[in-house]
């Protein structure tokens, strides 16, 4: 085909392809309201569906924790060498410990859990849900009066933000635990001024926005995996699977929320 041709054919398809892409979009939206109103209602959390809520918590938080955890460690460890080694050469070392908690805990450790979370978790967790569907066990569960939302997708959603917000706040405590241990050793003699340091970086306004971005990222990558792959439309001349679809839409909204944060933050 021309070169010419293919141009014609790209611009006749472009209102079509940007429509599926707003109406995708939408769906998802939909998607996370449902999502939301059924996590606000009571019958959701009747006995049956508490014991399923809480095993998928267990099973997607329990086998990546202690990983997360020691890879974060060995991470932070190397990074806070590397700023106190920096900072004491420059003659900067009132910095340092002020920079590890800017870079480590505000920055690098929520996008970290979020890319582990949605990479062990809540995209293999898709996966499933489609191979379910498939097989026709959604169809199943209906007709036996269950509703595969409630069972098998909202656990699924829950355990995803539970997830990444358990990797955050651990890793954050390591971290900083790591981080004191490296400034002042096992004294207990600069714990006030560490404090004072921490404290002034995680003022109220840094506080909130730091809040909202673990939130935010935990729910992106919980939903937009499981929403991608089970309530998306079709798309034009696709190339890729869903999976992968949905590992792009998840790193680029990773990356949105975090340029919103560093707005914020920073500006």
């Amino acid at each position: 085909m021309p070169a010419s041709e293919s141009r014609e054919s790209t611009l006749e398809e472009l209102p079509q392809t940007t429509l599926l892409w707003l109406t995708g979009w939408w769906r998802i939206v939909n998607f996370g309201a449902q999502l939301l109103v059924l996590t606000l209602s009571p019958s959701t959390y009747r006995r049956e569906n508490r014991g399923v809520v809480g095993r998928r918590l267990y099973l997607d938080t329990a086998p990546i924790l202690p990983w997360f955890t020691v890879l974060s460690s060995l991470i932070s460890l190397v990074v806070i060498r590397i700023v106190l080694v920096t900072s004491i050469s420059y003659g900067l070392s009132q910095y340092a410990l002020e920079m590890v908690v800017r870079v480590l805990v505000l920055e690098l450790i929520p996008l970290a859990a979020a890319a582990f979370s949605a990479l062990r978790c809540t995209i293999p967790n898709a996966a499933d849900l489609v191979a379910m569907r498939a097989r026709g066990r959604f169809e199943v569960m209906r007709a036996a009066g269950t509703e595969p939302l409630v069972q098998e997708v909202l656990p699924r959603v829950v355990a995803g933000v539970f997830a990444t917000l358990t990797l955050v706040a651990v890793s954050c405590v390591v971290t900083l635990l790591l981080a004191y241990l490296s400034v002042y050793g096992f004294i207990a003699g600069g714990f006030d001024t560490y404090t004072h340091t921490v404290g002034r970086v995680f003022d109220s306004s840094v506080a909130v926005i730091f809040g909202l971005k673990v939130l935010l990222l935990s729910i992106a990558v919980a939903v937009l995996p499981i929403a991608s792959v089970l309530y998306d439309g079709p798309r034009i001349r696709t190339r890729t699977s869903a999976e992968v679809q949905s590992l792009l839409r998840v790193f680029s909204m990773i990356l949105v929320i975090e340029g919103v944060s560093l707005v914020g933050t920073y500006y």
